[in-house]
């Protein structure tokens, strides 16, 4: 399953590499001696959860649902390809990723939600490809791999 999660996340325009970029801008100032490779390795551990790959493979299927012509309620495609600010249940999704690895993945993910940072901004461009849970999950999994790293560094 890791596999098919790291191809639907590059099938989708995000690469791995992109999630590390992330997690260097949240870790980056407390632990510059971090290198890349560490990094890529946390990011692949958050990714090899199960529970992170079911939240991958779920949030790309409603986007890509969204975004077909599969027979939905117009109300809520609409919701969901304008990405609407009270729609949250993708924040929720985000979330139980972000509760695998502590509060402080949480405030991680709160602050690169809004800041919207390195691929988070590219996600967000709106186009017609439909990124509502995409951005969330990859967020989450930038956030979680951070605080695994705090966690680890002890700062």
């Amino acid at each position: 399953m890791y596999d098919k999660c790291v191809k639907l996340l590059q099938e989708r325009g995000v690469t791995l590499e992109d999630i590390g970029d992330l997690v260097l801008f949240l870790q980056g100032k407390y632990h510059p001696e971090i290198g890349m490779e560490e990094i890529m390795l946390t990011v692949k551990g958050v990714v090899a959860k199960r529970e992170v790959q079911h939240a991958i493979m779920t949030g790309i299927l409603i986007d890509q649902i969204a975004e077909s012509n599969f027979e939905m309620d117009e109300q809520l495609r609409m919701t969901l390809m304008n990405d609407e600010s009270l729609y949250g249940i993708d924040e929720v999704l985000a979330y139980g990723i972000c509760n695998l690895y502590g509060s402080i993945a949480l405030t991680n993910y709160g602050y690169i939600d809004r800041e919207k940072p390195g691929i988070l901004a590219t996600i967000n461009e709106h186009c017609a490809q439909c990124n509502v849970f995409l951005d969330d999950i990859v967020g989450a999994i930038a956030a979680s791999a951070a605080s695994k790293i705090a966690h680890t560094h002890g700062k």
